[in-house]
């Protein structure tokens, strides 16, 4: 008998079967119109691994009736374009076929583009799918003439009837009655990470290793721990998972909410990925806290260097205290906002020349020194003189702005009072 993996056994044969993606398959979901239509335009689906993509493409196909080519792009060229083309037109694909073009994002822009003129025509209908966001993957022609529906991660209520069916199916493969611990079904459903393809490999593996008592297939808690550690992580270092973590703990940092940010810290950190961590923590040292803790900077800095002497397990541990500080601590963005200013006009063309007393006296040429007439504030009262500093084009431009915060606050006071004197 030939070896069936479980997760392509237990595929779902209906619209109906499908778990989760209710958004653009259930009963009024847009996607399921189109499908029971019949009328199948180009399509690019877009979601994390074992969602269901696969599964509506055969479903799609089967609806159909038209020939189903699958490719990979990790591995297909152009060549195996060119054998599917071939088809078109004769009695293998009379009507054109249905291709779809798993990981999309592999493909360059020349393999995207073959496709293009069959697609116009009708005889080749798309399928695409990608892990990846397609709007920065798939050229823009190729989107232009398809439908974008994104699949979305499942939770772990969506998957567990899956589990309880694939349990079901292998005690009837294994012709043995499946016991599971109380909390075995739950767990995997929980480490799984929302894909059904890692569920069902878990499923799998747990019922070919169990132990067989008096005919029953006996599954530990202790055995699922095992088997499904660590799979829950979704995260490729070059891909959209670890842009959306490093946004989440910067963007829980600066909300000021220390359980987020350790949570985000510690997926980059099961991930492996120390820098990104310390990347985002020293970032929002200056960009989130700024002047209203301007010694948060220093005492992250402080933290990363322990974390890097340390490495990993125990770099975790301070870089969790840098992450409940940034959180925890009183919150400025007054010196992002002023280098975003100051750039801003940079750009913009707005320079002018430098005001002469702040200019290096040894860059005047021999026999062309002139004075520069420039104050030196220290031998001032209180270390400040009135002069100009910002060159004529943009003077009285004011780009650092106090920020509401008791630090920035008490500065403000203290100038005020020394410059209010003049």
């Amino acid at each position: 008998m030939t070896y069936r993996p479980l997760a392509d056994e237990i595929r779902p044969q209906t619209l109906d079967e499908v778990v989760g993606q209710q958004h653009i398959l259930g009963e009024n979901g847009l996607l399921r119109r189109i499908i029971q239509g019949g009328n199948i335009p180009n399509l690019v689906f877009y979601g994390p691994s074992g969602t269901g993509k696969t599964t509506v493409a055969n479903l799609i196909a089967k609806r159909t009736h038209r020939p189903l080519h699958r490719l990979n792009a990790t591995t297909a060229s152009i060549s195996d374009i060119k054998d599917i083309i071939g088809e078109i037109g004769t009695m293998l694909a009379p009507d054109g076929v249905l291709l779809y073009l798993d990981e999309i994002q592999y493909f360059n822009k020349k393999q995207q583009q073959s496709l293009l003129e069959f697609m116009e025509n009708g005889k080749i209908t798309l399928i695409a799918s990608t892990t990846e966001n397609p709007y920065f993957y798939v050229y823009n022609a190729v989107l232009s003439r398809s439908t974008v529906f994104e699949f979305k991660p499942l939770s772990a209520a969506d998957v567990l009837p899956a589990i309880e069916r694939g349990i079901r199916l292998m005690g009837e493969r294994l012709e043995g009655e499946v016991v599971c611990e109380d909390g075995v079904q739950t767990h995997i459903a929980a480490a799984c990470g929302g894909d059904v393809r890692k569920a069902m490999n878990a499923v799998e593996l747990l019922l070919n290793s169990a132990k067989r008592e008096q005919g029953k297939l006996l599954v530990t808690l202790a055995d699922a721990q095992t088997v499904a550690q660590r799979s829950a992580m979704r995260y490729d270092r070059e891909g959209d998972d670890h842009f959306d973590i490093a946004s989440a703990l910067m963007k829980s940092l600066r909300g000021s909410d220390p359980d987020a940010a350790l949570h985000y810290l510690a997926r980059l950190l099961e991930a492996g990925d120390l820098i990104t961590a310390i990347r985002r923590l020293l970032c929002s040292a200056s960009e989130d806290v700024g002047m209203a803790y301007p010694q948060a900077a220093l005492i992250v800095k402080a933290c990363v260097d322990n974390a890097l002497q340390l490495g990993l397990p125990e770099a975790r541990l301070p870089l969790a205290q840098a992450a409940v500080l940034l959180a925890t601590a009183p919150k400025s963005n007054s010196v992002y906002r002023g280098i975003a200013a100051a750039q801003a006009d940079v750009r913009a063309g707005k320079t002018g020349d430098y005001p002469r007393h702040l200019q290096n006296v040894h860059a005047d040429s021999a026999g062309m020194e002139r004075e520069q007439g420039y104050l030196y504030p220290h031998d001032f009262p209180n270390h400040w003189v009135k002069q100009k500093y910002l060159p004529d084009i943009l003077a009285g431009t004011q780009y650092y702005i106090y920020g509401e915060n008791k630090t920035e606050q008490a500065a403000r006071r203290y100038w005020e009072e020394i410059k209010g004197r003049e």
